[in-house]
């Protein structure tokens, strides 16, 4: 059993009778009245994101989990595909179960979560930023570079990024994965 100053992003708790994973908290202190821990928490199985808050202190009971290197091979519908670097067995995740499906590019390496108790996957962890090429964006207009202008841009796995004028189709770009944002330029 943990407690709420045990609270982390990524911690995967049981609540619910379900398998929550934490992606956002914030320890709050009022001036008057008890502390409490405002979290954000989404289901592993459902993809489901709820808000809720626990009182400072409240038990909460945590889930052990392993983390494993995987590389994602291929998606076929709602159905991804993904293959263990180390001993090459093959598992199936739903779409629900990643939080940036959009930015997988097929060779990707990525950490799945499993649950020590029943070895059942829980969650996939994308790196902080990928690498894709724009494969779509408007021309940008000489001279209007003085704002901080964005425009919008395909990327090679099909999702859309907001990105400076200057950004041209061919150009790779690195992308923050949290919030799907435009980071910077890559050159080769």
């Amino acid at each position: 059993m943990a407690s709420t100053s045990d609270i982390r992003k990524g911690l995967c708790i049981r609540y619910n009778n379900d398998i929550y994973k934490i992606i956002e908290f914030l320890h709050v202190k009022p001036g008057k009245g008890p502390a409490f821990v405002r979290t954000k928490l989404k289901s592993v199985s459902s993809g489901k994101v709820l808000d809720n808050t626990f009182s400072a202190g409240h038990k909460i009971e945590d889930v052990r989990v392993e983390t494993r290197t995987y590389q994602f091979l291929y998606a076929e519908g709602e159905t991804y595909h993904f293959m263990n670097t180390d001993d090459y067995n093959q598992i199936t995740l739903q779409e629900s179960a990643l939080d940036a499906p959009g930015l997988l590019k097929e060779g990707e390496v990525v950490k799945i979560l499993f649950n020590t108790e029943d070895s059942m996957p829980l969650a996939v962890e994308m790196p902080a930023s990928v690498i894709l090429e724009v494969t779509y964006t408007e021309p940008g207009v000489k001279g209007n570079t003085a704002t901080n202008a964005t425009k919008p841009a395909k990327v090679e796995t099909g999702a859309e990024v907001n990105v400076p004028l200057f950004i041209n189709e061919g150009d790779k770009i690195k992308i923050e994965t949290e919030k799907g944002t435009y980071m910077e330029r890559v050159k080769e």
